[in-house]
């Protein structure tokens, strides 16, 4: 071994390197919990909030004297005080004089501090500062031995561990902040219904925080708003902990003539208003929040106002809705009370909070009154030496006069009329003037009043009520000259809007694409016309689409979309876009979670009010399988879907239908048979199961349709893809069997085409057909007279070149 390896090994100290990070990681984390993080439960500050407050203190940055570059005050903090980044200490200056980031600020900034949209502050070198009014009651007393000082980073200078802080601070402006392993989240409050708090618990020590909350309801921020609901801030005052909701402040404005308006004036505390904007432009052309014209910022220096045109259509209320739900109009803060308490971090609850500052007010005036009492007995001492040679004014003259050296008048002064050093130097310092009569009985009088005031201060120490009197007392002073109203109202819970009590009711056409595009219509667009006619376009379509399905429903109503893989997704009516008669609609991919958008589809859709347990679902397949279950299995469907029938491969769902338990189905074939049984003969299946056989097809005939009849009143109206169509008395399909092969329906001829539809129809009903180049026609049903079940019927609608029907749908009653 080498000389150098046994010098190294005999210096060398060994330690376990497990026990060494984890002292060093727990002397990091309490420097950042004490020294960095968290705020002191007595006034509020963290370390560089106090350094400020105090470094501009001592450089009489005072809120009555001209304002000072903040690139001083920020040199002046970081040189003598906070040995950190300049950066860090202009931001902390900057927050400390915003008013939407303090309720009560406490820097006076001159120049640009940023604003609510999130832009970012002037350049230290432009901007100016001095401390506000409020500022000042941090630092009230601190002359006077109030608080321990203790050396800066360097020893040239000390720093108050503490400021004496004569309000309420660490509740009235909050505080944030994260250390290690822990946070702080505490809401500004109201400086009035705090001190009103701290009065009543002078009054009652023994005061509940049920009780404390009549005086402080909650949280103020300085954005005002709305918290929604008490049980979150209950938590938190009666916890340390809580979650409370915040909302804007939003007004309707509906003038005489043109579109609504939302008007935003107020936004959650925290919240960036240009962000706001940006999500609310952003969600609308999106098409997530819908019935939004146009979004402008209006707000100037007078306040916020944030303005929402709506679209002609548009409904205040939804669009509102949404955007509390979508944006931060509606944002959660949580509540977290921790601050440093004895050197130590606590979690604490109002009361506790609110305990803790009077115990160091109540130590503040304690030391406030001990030092006055100090420079008050001093003063005494001197006057009394003062008194007695005004007693005895000519010897001590003569005294004086008779001595060589000061020195000797001290010595002589002190021999003769038994006096201190300190009196008998006071006498030698005093001015002639101060021998005049007048003089003479001032310091009597300023004697005796000094008197008066040892003994008060002795009786203030001595009674702790006279301390809690004084607190009292202070604490008023500083409502009245600081307090203001509340600004964020405190409301019940707010539910979310019920939507279908907003939308008005009325019946829609909701048609839906062979490309799978849906949209509805007011049912008022379509004119009524005679049998025959021409019809009106009801929609624009791609090449080679065309109109599959059409459904008519009250805009209140649910619907129960099946696709053709026997899934079930739900959907209401006022959900779905409102379109131009000609538009195409909306794609359904985009309003369903369809588990597979290229190959399934919706092919029956019901709409449904409420989901009775008596009632049933009967469903019907392409194949011609059968399947009957409750409909309450279907009132709680997932956002993905639910399984609604279990569907064979090469097999599709092709109708659905509500039925009581006591109807008949009817099914209609493509080819032009039918079959009506009884639905008893179906027994109620859950949700996975396939179903049973309805109607035995023959060849490459496929059931298109279901119709769930009670009796036989009214007729079965049967439609042909070449636009041909009649009317059979149900009566005459008579009840047989399910699983047969069925009776003939309709003549199938090469001019009537395949059978696109069956329906149950009476004769005050209206049907529309639609074509599959988007051609429209409404007619009666009465204009098609009744006829025999093997007839081909009559032509209902001219269908131009090779055009074909599409669907049919009845419209619904008024």
């Amino acid at each position: 071994m080498s000389e150098q390896e046994e010098l190294f090994k005999e210096r060398a100290d060994t330690c376990d390197i497990a026990a060494e990070l984890k002292k060093s990681y727990l002397d990091y984390a309490m420097s950042v919990i004490i020294g960095r993080a968290l705020p002191d439960v007595r006034d509020g500050l963290k370390p560089v909030h106090r350094r400020i407050l105090y470094a501009m203190h001592e450089l009489r940055n005072d809120y009555n004297k001209p304002y000072k570059k903040s690139a001083r005050i920020v040199g002046d903090v970081i040189g003598k005080y906070h040995p950190h980044g300049d950066a860090a200490v202009y931001d902390t200056i900057v927050r400390m004089a915003q008013d939407f980031a303090m309720r009560y600020p406490l820097v006076d900034g001159q120049g640009n501090f940023g604003s609510i949209d999130g832009d970012a502050p002037a350049a230290m070198r432009y901007t100016e500062v001095r401390l506000k009014k409020l500022a000042h009651e941090l630092m009230a007393d601190i002359e006077k031995e109030t608080v321990d000082f203790v050396p800066n980073y360097d020893n040239s200078l000390k720093e108050p561990v503490v400021l004496p802080s004569r309000i309420p601070n660490l509740l009235i402006n909050g505080a944030a902040g994260i250390a290690v392993g822990m946070a702080t989240n505490i809401p500004p409050h109201n400086l009035g219904e705090v001190v009103d708090a701290l009065v009543a618990m002078i009054h009652d020590p023994n005061i509940s925080v049920a009780q404390l909350m009549k005086y402080i309801p909650g949280p103020d921020f300085p954005t005002a708003g709305f918290i929604c609901g008490r049980s979150g801030i209950k938590s938190a005052y009666e916890t340390g902990k809580g979650i409370i909701k915040i909302r804007a402040r939003a007004s309707v404005e509906r003038p005489a003539k043109g579109r609504e308006f939302i008007v935003i004036s107020e936004i959650p505390y925290q919240v960036n208003k240009a962000k706001l904007i940006e999500k609310i432009v952003l969600l609308s052309q999106q098409k997530k929040i819908e019935g939004i014209h146009e979004v402008r910022d209006e707000s100037d220096r007078d306040g916020i106002r944030i303005v929402i045109e709506l679209k002609k259509d548009g409904v205040a209320e939804v669009v509102l809705n949404h955007l509390y739900k979508h944006t931060l109009m509606e944002s959660s803060f949580g509540i977290i009370l921790l601050a440093i308490v004895n050197g130590r971090p606590e979690l604490l609850n109002l009361k506790e909070l609110l305990a803790h500052f009077l115990e160091h007010r109540k130590t503040i005036v304690i030391r406030r009154t001990t030092y006055d009492l100090k420079k008050a007995e001093e003063r005494a001492h001197i006057l009394e030496g003062l008194k007695i040679a005004i007693e005895n004014l000519d010897e001590c003259v003569a005294l004086i006069r008779s001595s060589k050296t000061p020195q000797e008048a001290k010595t002589g002064l002190i021999e003769r009329f038994k006096l201190t050093a300190i009196q008998a130097q006071a006498i030698l310092d005093m001015r002639l003037q101060r021998l005049t009569g007048l003089e003479r009985d001032k310091i009597i009088q300023e004697y005796e009043e000094i008197l008066k005031a040892i003994a008060e201060y002795k009786d203030i120490l001595a009674n702790e009520s006279r301390v809690m009197e004084i607190i009292e007392k202070e604490l008023i002073e500083i409502k009245n000259e600081y307090a203001d109203p509340r600004r964020t109202n405190i409301i019940d819970e707010v539910k979310d809007f019920s939507i279908e009590d907003l939308i008005v009711e009325e019946d829609m056409v909701v048609t839906l694409s062979h490309k799978g595009y849906i949209k509805r219509n007011p049912l008022s667009l379509y004119r009524s016309q005679k049998r025959g006619g021409k019809g009106v376009t009801g929609l624009s379509t791609k090449y080679e689409d065309f109109i599959e399905r059409l459904f008519v429903a009250s805009t209140h109503d649910y619907f129960l979309c099946f696709s053709n893989r026997g899934r079930l997704y739900w959907l209401r009516v006022h959900e779905i876009p409102q379109a131009s008669r000609a538009s195409r609609g909306k794609a359904l991919v985009n309003l369903l979670p369809l588990e597979s958008k290229e190959d399934e589809r919706i092919t029956a859709v019901i709409p449904v009010r409420e989901f009775h347990k008596d009632s049933f679902v009967v469903m019907a397949t392409k194949n011609g399988i059968i399947k009957k279950t409750s409909l309450e299995a279907f009132s709680r469907p997932r956002p993905s879907g639910i399984i609604a029938a279990n569907v064979n491969e090469g097999d599709e769902l092709i109708a659905a239908e509500i039925t009581s338990g006591d109807s008949h189905v009817l099914l209609g074939t493509k080819n032009g048979m039918s079959i009506r049984f009884h639905e008893s003969d179906v027994r109620p299946m859950g949700r996975i199961a396939a179903g049973v056989r309805g109607i035995r097809l023959e060849g490459d005939d496929e059931v298109v349709g279901m119709v769930v009849v009670n009796g036989d009143e009214g007729t079965l109206l049967t439609v042909s893809e070449g636009g041909y169509g009649k009317r059979t008395e149900i009566a005459e399909y008579r009840v047989q069997s399910r699983g047969g092969k069925g009776i003939i329906n309709l003549k199938i001829t090469e001019k009537t085409g395949k059978v696109v539809a069956i329906m149950h129809v009476k004769n005050h009903d209206e049907v529309m057909l639609v074509a599959r180049s988007g051609q429209i026609i409404r007619l009666r049903v009465q204009d098609v007279r009744p006829t025999g079940r093997a007839t081909q019927g009559v032509r209902l609608i001219k269908l131009e070149n090779n055009d074909r029907l599409a669907a049919v749908a009845r419209l619904a009653e008024d």
